[in-house]
């Protein structure tokens, strides 16, 4: 398993930031504190040479007190932070994963956080190598109002697991084959680039980018993709139903020749299509004419395009607009 900031293929620094509600805590002695209309920062420096306030990830956000009620930055030194299984929490998630393979690099499950300029990788498969393929989650992302801003994610099968929680994933890259944004999150991507890497799988398998878990019809979640790239290798459906009333928009997005012309998957619920919003609206590239997509693609209404892909459908209580960066 690796831990690793990286973003465009080159390493960075990158911020990360914890916002904690309710009450204050104890600071640490070499606190930095800036003004902000919260009313005040405190900065960790993470060096793994030695020359910041810690030396891992992990030990700077356990030295976030709990019930924290402002901004803290953790700011990182550029380089690969090996063999570290970093968690972003206040209160326990519950259990691991089964296996190795499918243990999250990265687990942020705390509300109110801010990553900008980091790379997360779940090496079991990626690079393509000779274990087994198996679910390796690159990075978990359960807590509320949540924003990573250049930041990668890379695998293979289920590299991003945006488990739940208002999300928003800006100028990102999302790598991978199989599944690999998954999850029950109500999240929008803006300007991302979806880097399909198919050609892993060999020549007769065709993978899917998406498995969104929205189980009952009137839960809010879904995922908006707006303005983004699909590039890559090999053959993918732009989605798959992983629960019945799965929600997916692609909006004004390149699709390259990568999507199959069917363009989604009702997996497990063929004969329920009625129930599934799989959409595309104003897309363009060789793999967005939808001629032959499946009958029971949706053709969303102008409102309901809309909806989906203004602010409002994370950021209607504008926690966007509130957060520092």
């Amino acid at each position: 398993m690796s831990f690793c900031e990286r973003s465009f293929r080159l390493c960075f620094a990158f911020l990360l930031v914890l916002g904690v509600e309710v009450a204050s805590g104890q600071w640490h002695k070499r606190d930095h504190d800036l003004d902000n209309r919260s009313g005040g920062y405190r900065r960790i420096i993470v060096d793994r040479s030695g020359h910041g306030d810690f030396m891992t990830i992990q030990s700077a956000i356990d030295s976030v007190p709990s019930f924290n009620k402002y901004w803290v930055y953790i700011i990182v030194s550029a380089g690969i932070y090996w063999y570290e299984k970093e968690t972003v929490k206040r209160k326990s998630f519950g259990g691991d994963h089964e296996s190795v393979a499918q243990s999250p690099t990265f687990t942020s499950s705390a509300d109110n956080t801010i990553v900008q300029m980091i790379g997360f990788t779940n090496s079991y498969n990626h690079p393509v190598n000779k274990n087994p393929r198996a679910p390796a989650v690159a990075a978990m992302v359960s807590g509320d109002m949540t924003k990573f801003i250049r930041c990668g994610f890379y695998g293979l099968q289920d590299t991003l697991w945006d488990h739940q929680g208002r999300h928003y994933y800006k100028n990102c890259t999302i790598e991978g084959a199989v599944d690999f944004i998954f999850g029950g999150g109500q999240s929008m991507f803006e300007q991302c680039s979806i880097s399909v890497n198919g050609a892993a799988l060999g020549p007769a398998f065709v993978g899917f980018i998406t498995a969104q878990g929205r189980t009952y019809n009137n839960e809010a979640s879904g995922f908006v993709f707006k303005n983004c790239k699909v590039y890559g290798t090999g053959k993918v459906f732009l989605g798959r139903a992983w629960r019945p009333y799965s929600r997916v928009l692609f909006y004004h997005s390149y699709l390259s020749d990568v999507i199959v012309p069917q363009g989604w998957d009702a997996w497990r619920f063929v004969g329920y299509e009625g129930q599934l919003t799989f959409a595309e609206d104003s897309c363009y590239g060789p793999g967005s004419d939808t001629s032959w997509r499946v009958r029971w693609e949706k053709k969303l209404s102008p409102k309901a395009v809309k909806m989906l892909t203004s602010g409002t459908f994370i950021d209607g209580e504008g926690w966007l607009q509130r957060m520092p960066l």
